[in-house]
């Protein structure tokens, strides 16, 4: 494979815009550029994750979602084309089911705590959602293409990343942090 960018610098930015796949200049802020940002900084957040050394078959699935998250990228970059399946769903909440089976039922809120595996779960978890806040609104907009399984990954992606969060705050005999209104 050659190489994609021999330069890092365009100069073709500077004025406030960027450029689609499909060859279009949109602005900056237009709903598509804050929903693929949105994505990438989702991106990045599962990649620190990773970081902070989660169990390996969590490590795993972090992975592989980080290389749907990309898809998910592309496909928003280049209006039209699908690169998201709905076999990328099913596989999430397959993972979901799998994670869930073993934790207790949920009686209260929790806390975005417990860890810094667990927190951090949490905070990739509420990107994850703004994520899907920005999809959305790209959707309503009837001039813009968007793969509707895209919103679906998304939503199940928010769910998996709390359960996530909820088995690694368990880890090494410990607990989920439950919000209560006593204090």
């Amino acid at each position: 494979m050659g190489y994609r960018l021999s330069k890092i610098y365009t100069r073709t930015g500077d004025k406030g815009t960027t450029g689609l796949g499909d060859g279009r200049r949109v602005d900056k802020d237009s709903a598509r550029i804050e929903a693929i940002g949105t994505i990438d900084e989702l991106n990045c957040l599962i990649g620190i994750l990773i970081t902070h050394s989660p169990p390996a078959e969590i490590e795993q699935l972090l992975t592989a979602i980080q290389h749907r998250l990309f898809d998910l990228g592309g496909e928003l970059a280049m209006p039209g084309h699908n690169l998201m399946s709905d076999q990328s769903v099913t596989d999430l909440e397959q993972e979901l089911d799998k994670l869930n089976e073993n934790l207790p039922p949920l009686q209260e809120f929790i806390l975005p705590a417990g860890n810094r595996l667990a927190a951090s779960c949490h905070h990739a978890r509420a990107v994850c959602r703004r994520a899907e806040r920005r999809l959305t609104q790209l959707a309503r907009d009837e001039n813009e293409a968007v793969n509707q399984t895209g919103l679906k990954y998304l939503n199940r992606l928010s769910d998996l990343l709390f359960v996530i969060a909820r088995v690694l705050a368990r880890q090494d005999g410990g607990n989920e942090v439950y919000w209560r209104k006593d204090i």
